[in-house]
């Protein structure tokens, strides 16, 4: 690391920036185990099916900053405390809640760093929460009240349901949107 310039070394983090680092890394783990136990509890549906994997890649992202900082990796306690829902739709809500939940988080850890680094990374996971995992959510609890057949699913609910209710026939065939 000695080729680092000095808006580069990694340094010494504050107080605050180690407990907002813990805080983001503690909400991280608590999204990956609650999808987890989606999956789990209703096999491999949207839209937790695609978001569970990123939100490892999240959590890959802060433990970068972790290891730069030389800071201890916590446990992730939440396997054994995840919440449970009674239907997709339930956890789909829950799920635009701590989304919406996730980006106050990362408004109040942002406030607290001027280091490029952390902010570039909060920045980006916030990013990823709000124009990816919050609108899909939302789309999936929308059909839910709607009692299936909502519009923007991308694919084939347990109602046979996809894209609006319309083109039922095409369940899959390429990458559409989330």
């Amino acid at each position: 690391m000695a080729d680092m310039d000095e808006h580069e070394s990694p340094g010494t983090l504050t107080d605050r920036e180690i407990e907002d680092l813990l805080a983001a890394l503690d909400d991280e783990y608590k999204a990956r185990a609650t999808y987890r136990q989606v999956l789990a509890d209703f096999g491999d549906v949207r839209p937790f099916s695609n978001i569970v994997e990123a939100e490892q890649r999240h959590i890959d992202a802060l433990l970068v900053l972790f290891e730069r900082y030389g800071i201890e990796v916590p446990d992730d306690p939440w396997p054994a405390q995840t919440p449970r829902f009674s239907s997709i739709e339930e956890a789909c809500q829950a799920g635009v809640q701590d989304e919406i939940d996730n980006a106050a988080l990362y408004d109040r850890v942002l406030a607290g760093t001027e280091r490029d680094d952390v902010l570039a990374t909060y920045r980006n996971l916030q990013r990823a929460s709000q124009e990816n995992h919050l609108p899909a959510f939302e789309r999936h609890a929308q059909r839910g009240q709607r009692g299936g057949g909502g519009r923007g699913t991308g694919d084939a609910g347990p109602d046979g349901q996809g894209r609006g209710g319309q083109r039922r026939r095409r369940r899959s065939g390429g990458q559409g949107r989330p």
